[in-house]
């Protein structure tokens, strides 16, 4: 898993500097909020965010900081998926989206024993995700990836539904961070 070429994709997709009326994050560049450029101690003019700034807060924040990179080790293709959420929805949104999926594919707990829904990638959660690769290996991983998928396909929707502005973004979610 190269997160590099992760972090280098989702800056490319989300491009530079916007700053769209419907979206409540405000100003972004390079997909990282004002909110979040502050919070990792960026103090200028979200138009001159640094490239290596952002690239330094999608690895901390949205890499290591949750673990993902211990699921990368297991499951690349989750990891990488989980990256992308936890930047557009919250690492911790994107954590358990993977714990509901674990727990609704543990066949009743035949294969592992169910996790808490705590949103942190921990020792059980990585217990877990060992357990239902064990039992259903590569083509497991691609079933879990189907699984989160549709929590978040199913978390756009309702963003959608529940805030009317944000249907000028459902598209676009839905075309690119879904499959």
């Amino acid at each position: 898993m190269d997160i590099d070429r992760l972090i280098d994709a989702v800056i490319d997709r989300e491009g530079g500097y916007g700053n769209h009326p419907a979206d409540r994050g405000g100003e972004t560049n390079f997909g990282i909020t004002v909110a979040v450029a502050r919070a990792n101690g960026y103090a200028g003019g979200m138009r001159q965010l640094p490239r290596a700034q952002a690239v330094a807060i999608y690895r901390r924040i949205y890499w290591l900081r949750p673990h993902f990179d211990r699921v990368a080790a297991r499951a690349p293709t989750i990891a990488a998926e989980l990256f992308d959420t936890g930047i557009n929805l919250g690492p911790k949104v994107a954590t358990a989206f993977l714990q509901r999926a674990l727990n609704a594919l543990n066949r009743g707990g035949a294969d592992y024993l169910d996790i808490a829904l705590d949103a942190l990638i921990g020792p059980r959660t990585l217990a877990a995700l060992d357990g239902f690769l064990g039992h259903r290996g590569t083509a497991g991983e691609r079933v879990l990836l189907k699984a989160i998928e549709a929590l978040q396909g199913e978390r756009y929707v309702h963003l959608a539904e529940s805030r009317p502005a944000n249907e000028a973004f459902l598209y676009g979610w839905l075309a690119n961070r879904i499959g």
